[in-house]
């Protein structure tokens, strides 16, 4: 008889901290959404096309590393010392010698494909909205001027953001 009041009592307590455990989830996945929301609103900005460029030891062996996961060669040539690879939309730039570190890239005004895109956040008006939320610029856009142009900052950890508009 003992064993069936404590078999009884495990089936309480399970439920009671299943119960427990949903309703704290429950209300986490019903605030979260209303989060990114908020943060979305108040910074919609149209940084364009993504995309990491990796400075690379060797852009032939490199080349042939991100073709086994699916890449590959959309612009650049070996050439030219780099190459832009995709996957889907994923895109990867290759580029040997060029520059120290990698770089964290957004073309406003294009997509993945380096098509252009209808409505887009002219990168002038980006910038006006990074200075004036306080962040510091390595290099500014000449807000004097229209079409192409970019920009660069780094974020706290040291990685360095560019943001270079082709239009």
């Amino acid at each position: 008889m003992k064993k069936v009041y404590l078999t009884i009592a495990g089936f309480m307590a399970s439920f009671a901290i299943g119960f427990y455990l949903n309703s704290v989830l429950d209300k986490k996945s019903t605030s979260y959404p209303a989060e990114i929301s908020k943060t979305h609103n108040q910074n919609n900005m149209k940084l364009g096309a993504f995309s990491i460029s990796l400075s690379v030891k060797d852009l032939k062996t490199s080349k042939e590393f991100y073709e086994k996961l699916g890449f590959t060669a959309f612009a650049g040539s070996m050439e030219q010392n780099y190459l832009i690879m995709k996957n889907d939309n994923a895109l990867i730039g290759l580029f040997q010698g060029m520059f120290n570190g990698n770089i964290l890239t957004f073309n406003p005004g294009w997509d993945e494909n380096a098509a252009n895109v209808d409505s887009f956040d002219d990168i002038r008006i980006i910038q006006k909205h990074l200075k004036d939320s306080g962040l510091t610029l390595s290099s500014e856009a000449d807000e004097k001027t229209s079409g192409p142009a970019s920009l660069m900052l780094t974020d706290p950890d040291g990685n360095v953001i560019l943001l270079d508009q082709h239009r």
